[in-house]
């Protein structure tokens, strides 16, 4: 059978948000904006949890390395998508595109279950007060952090592969402002099937398995609170977790909107969905856990006053 003649495409263009070139100062203003209260939000929290002595337990451990995954993300993708707002050619190498699909890819797998040991933490201190110490150890916790950085970037690896097999010969125009998947597939030569498939099986399986372990939680944390005598008992225990589910209900949401949308309008729908789970949900995460947390808010004001006296 003779080959068919084609060129391997070497870059791809990002069309973005929007094609209007009168909105593309505005909204890199806008992004700007959102990347700088993004990372000092989330490096502040890190700095803070890393140095106030009160915060070294197991749940600020684990929001901390949140904190680091919403940096993480939100530099995956703004700065290439900043450039792009103000340059005419809005390229990106095949190389750099299937590095931002990777790293994209591991970054909300890894998320997932960074959640999810964060419930299962609530669940431990608040179901088991008695053992949490012992079960909820330093090493306990730094190994399910391993754990889900390395699951999270060997689904992410798995993926890339898959990508990479596939042949781009054709149009090399991304209808996204980031390398993602169904825009991809779209634009590949070759029968995308396989990566179809494990593309749905990876997120179905991901996305039910780590909410499912959540929810489970939460049922055991709500009936063990409901069982508390006091009013201030059960208000500090909801407190502790108040945070955590509102954030774990701004990602799922945005999640669960990116993979129920109907396909007819699975390209603008999907830019929109993504702008929230890509760019708001880190910048608010940190807001999220200082302004209902207080132990946060006292290591902040701790912080502050030692400023105020220095000067």
């Amino acid at each position: 059978m003779l080959k068919k003649n084609y060129t391997e495409v070497t870059e791809f263009i990002l069309l973005g948000l929007t094609d209007r070139a009168d909105l593309q100062p505005i909204l890199f203003v806008v992004f700007l904006v959102i990347y700088l209260i993004t990372v000092m939000g989330n490096v502040s929290m890190i700095l803070l949890i890393r140095s106030d002595s009160k915060l070294h337990t197991p749940m600020y451990f684990f929001l901390s390395h949140l904190s680091f995954l919403d940096l993480c993300y939100a530099t995956n993708v703004t700065p290439q998508m900043l450039v792009n707002f103000l340059s005419k050619r809005k390229t990106i190498s095949f190389i750099g595109c299937m590095i931002q699909f990777h790293v994209f890819i591991a970054l909300v797998i890894t998320e997932y279950y960074m959640l999810t040991a964060m419930a299962y933490d609530r669940y431990m201190a608040i179901c088991n007060p008695l053992i949490y110490g012992s079960k909820m150890s330093r090493c306990v916790c730094f190994s399910l952090v391993i754990a889900t950085y390395v699951y999270g970037f060997a689904n992410g690896l798995v993926q890339t592969i898959l990508m990479l097999r596939l042949s781009f010969c054709g149009p090399n125009e991304i209808d996204h402002f980031y390398c993602s998947d169904p825009p991809l597939l779209v634009l590949a030569c070759s029968d995308t099937y396989v990566k179809e498939t494990a593309m749905f099986v990876v997120a179905g399986f991901n996305l039910t398995c780590s909410l499912g372990i959540i929810l489970i939680s939460y049922i055991f944390i709500f009936t063990a609170i409901l069982r508390i005598r006091s009013a201030e008992g059960r208000s500090k225990a909801f407190s502790t977790c108040g945070s955590h589910l509102t954030g774990v209900t701004i990602f799922y949401v945005t999640l669960f909107c990116m993979h129920l949308r109907p396909p007819s309008e699975a390209i603008e729908q999907g830019k929109i969905v993504a702008v929230f789970y890509i760019f708001l949900s880190p910048m608010l995460n940190p807001l999220i856990y200082s302004l209902r947390n207080k132990d946060v808010k006292e290591a902040v004001k701790k912080v502050v006053q030692q400023k105020l006296f220095l000067k």
